[in-house]
C-alpha cells in the first residue's frame, strides 16, 4: 500500500526545518521556506517513487532556500567559493567536537561561513546524513562533498578560535 504524503514527509519536518534555519539565518524565513517547500513537495508527491522521504525533500527545502538567498542578497559578504582553492587532506580534517564547543558560540561561528559550507556541516553533523545523501541532495560529487566539509570543519574551527579569542580579550 503506498505511503501519504503525511506519513512519508511529516516525520522529517524537523531536518527540513533546521537546514532552511542554518541556510537562512533566519527563524521566520526558514519557516516560510520549509512552508514553501511543503507545497512543493506535495504538489509533485505523485512523482516520488520511494519510501523514505528525506533526501527528496531536504532537496526541495535547499533548492527554495537558495532560491531566495539569491533573491533577497542577504548573505552576508564571504570569501569566494572555491572547492578547489586550499583543499585539506580529509585525513588531516578533524571532525568537529560539537559537544566541546559552547552552543552559542558555535551558533555564530557557523552563521559567519558562507552557505556552501554551513550547508554539508548541518547535513553531515547535525542531521547524519552520510556523503552519498548530501550528494544528492547538493546535486554535486561525493568528492566535494567531502572537501567542503573538510573545509568546512577547518574554517568553522578558525571561526571558533577567532570569536573565542575575541571573546575572552573582551573579559579581561
Amino acid at each position: 500500500m503506498p505511503s501519504t504524503f503525511e506519513q512519508t514527509m511529516l516525520p522529517h519536518l524537523d531536518a527540513a526545518y533546521n537546514l532552511a534555519r542554518w541556510l537562512l539565518r533566519h527563524e521566520h524565513d526558514a519557516e516560510d521556506a520549509v512552508q514553501d517547500a511543503f507545497l512543493r513537495a506535495w504538489r509533485g508527491f505523485e512523482r516520488f517513487h520511494g519510501s523514505d522521504g528525506r533526501g527528496w525533500l531536504l532537496t526541495i527545502v535547499r533548492n527554495v532556500c537558495y532560491t531566495r538567498l539569491r533573491e533577497a542578497r542577504r548573505s552576508v559578504p564571504t570569501e569566494a567559493f572555491d572547492d578547489g582553492v586550499g583543499t585539506v587532506p580529509l585525513e588531516e580534517a578533524n571532525p568537529i567536537d560539537w559537544s566541546q564547543a559552547r552552543s552559542a558560540l558555535l551558533q555564530r561561528a557557523l552563521e559567519r561561513l558562507a552557505p556552501e559550507f554551513r550547508e554539508v556541516l548541518v547535513l553531515h553533523e547535525l542531521e547524519g546524513m552520510s556523503y552519498r545523501d548530501i550528494a544528492a541532495v547538493a546535486d554535486i560529487p561525493i568528492g566535494t562533498v567531502m572537501s567542503r566539509l573538510a573545509r568546512a570543519r577547518q574554517k568553522l574551527g578558525s571561526e571558533l578560535r577567532t570569536l573565542s579569542e575575541t571573546e575572552a580579550a573582551h573579559e579581561l
